[in-house]
């Protein structure tokens, strides 16, 4: 019998080779190639070929703005650009039991309750399993079709006969392809399996989203060409052991990707959080040192979080340091500028820097809470339980102007906050602020440090 043909395919980027290579020519990923069957193609129809598609200039196509509905979930609408866009293609990954299921399932509740319809595909559990979960989110007023199936074939064609406006795929690992070969979860047969769900959605106008497992580096597992070929692709973040959960948008052709929803695991499913600033510094000490809130900003949304910063002496020769919800080398950086600048000699001490609650922030306005975390921690001087802060810091110990400063300082308002200390040239244009607010512009770290020695 003749040997079934087999190329050799790249995990990351769906690079296609002939041979296996150490090295990915196309992404430059080490040992990421496997090797998977060829897939038949079938005969292009004499007809097909006739169909000739003429190119048009851009001053002919008529925009048309898409129309997209609101699902019901606010948070969840905030990351998708301000609703569902119909015929999209809608990637969402995550840990495992971090709630991208429960999510998905509210999202159907909310969706046949304005009398849509929906079809839950699942390849994983049973119908039996799904009702369970859906009884303990609430009452479905509409009817949601069920279906466990994980032949894409079959599931074409009861989308094809059911004709529904949503469709959600549970997961994109378990489906597959009879035309291929090999199992279910590989590269040939997730990187085929979203093709046919695209080609469905565009050509059917059905909205689809896709549950996609993670692996151990915290991306959608599979061949990395599955992130390009959808329209949007959503992480839903969480720590196990915290209540809370963060939708955010990776990738959006429809809207931004700064957008982040927050959520609250409880029993009955998933709970909006209206106000994350509000619960992300809920249990704060008062009167310690080493801890201040800074006003950060997600997307469109400002948000405030409590920075926390551990400076001790060290019986080693070498200092530990370590940085958790924020990037390690800019702390690393930011403690070399308070050497270089303030003269504080910080290298044999130990530095743990947190951001409370297990948000991850990246942004560089969190560096002054950094900077004045470190230095009230290191002179044990606690800073006052009403003052927030936000501001880059630069290389020459300069404090630099941040974007949406007027926002950042109307939300510190609203939950009492009396004072702001921020960049001098952010306060020069802030030309009203929340009143009662007191502002203190600063233009380099020494000038922090006479605030804080205040």
């Amino acid at each position: 019998m003749a040997k079934n043909k087999t190329v050799f395919f790249c995990k990351e980027c769906g690079f296609e080779s002939a041979k296996w290579l150490g090295q990915c020519p196309g992404c430059r990923q080490w040992d990421s190639f496997v090797e998977e069957p060829v897939v038949k193609k079938s005969a292009i129809s004499a007809r097909r070929l006739n169909i000739t598609n003429e190119p048009k200039p851009l001053s002919g196509i008529k925009a048309e703005e898409e129309e997209r509905f609101p699902c019901g979930i606010e948070e969840l609408d905030r990351v998708l650009g301000g609703g569902i866009v119909p015929s999209s293609l809608v990637l969402v990954g995550g840990d495992p039991g971090i709630g991208k299921s429960t999510l998905l399932l509210q999202l159907c509740r909310e969706i046949v309750n304005k009398q849509k319809k929906v079809l839950y595909i699942s390849g994983e559990e049973s119908l039996n399993q799904i009702k369970m979960r859906a009884e303990r989110l609430g009452v479905f007023h509409g009817e949601l079709l069920l279906l466990c199936e994980t032949n894409l074939d079959l599931i074409e064609e009861t989308i094809r006969k059911q004709k529904p406006d949503i469709v959600v795929i549970d997961s994109i690992q378990t489906m597959f392809k009879e035309e291929i070969s090999s199992a279910p979860g590989s590269v040939g047969q997730v990187r085929e399996a979203t093709g046919t769900l695209m080609r469905i959605a565009k050509g059917f106008g059905v909205t689809i989203f896709i549950i996609g497992h993670v692996t151990k580096e915290g991306v959608v597992a599979g061949p990395r060409v599955l992130e390009h070929m959808v329209d949007t692709v959503l992480y839903f973040e969480g720590d196990n052991h915290a209540s809370y959960r963060v939708l955010r948008a990776v990738k959006n052709r429809f809207g931004s990707t700064n957008e982040i929803g927050v959520f609250e695991m409880r029993g009955n499913g998933l709970v909006e959080v209206k106000n994350p600033s509000e619960f992300m510094l809920k249990g704060r000490p008062e009167g310690e040192a080493g801890s201040v809130v800074a006003a950060s900003i997600e997307g469109t949304r400002p948000l405030l979080v409590e920075v926390q910063a551990l400076v001790c002496r060290t019986n080693f020769n070498m200092p530990r340091r370590t940085a958790a919800g924020t990037d390690y080398n800019r702390v690393n950086l930011l403690m070399a500028v308070l050497e270089k600048r303030l003269g504080f000699q910080m290298a044999d001490c130990d530095a743990y820097v947190n951001v409370a609650g297990g948000m991850r922030i990246t942004e560089p306005a969190l560096d002054l809470a950094i900077v004045t975390a470190i230095l009230s921690s290191y002179k044990n001087i606690p800073l006052d339980d009403k003052t927030v802060l936000f501001g880059e810091v630069g290389l020459t110990g300069e404090i630099r102007a941040v974007n949406m400063a007027e926002q950042r300082v109307m939300e510190a308002s609203k939950l009492g906050f009396e004072v702001c200390i921020l960049p001098q040239a952010n306060k020069e244009h802030i030309k009203s602020h929340a009143k009662g607010m007191k502002l203190i512009g600063v233009r380099n770290i020494q000038e922090v440090m006479g605030v804080l020695g205040r």
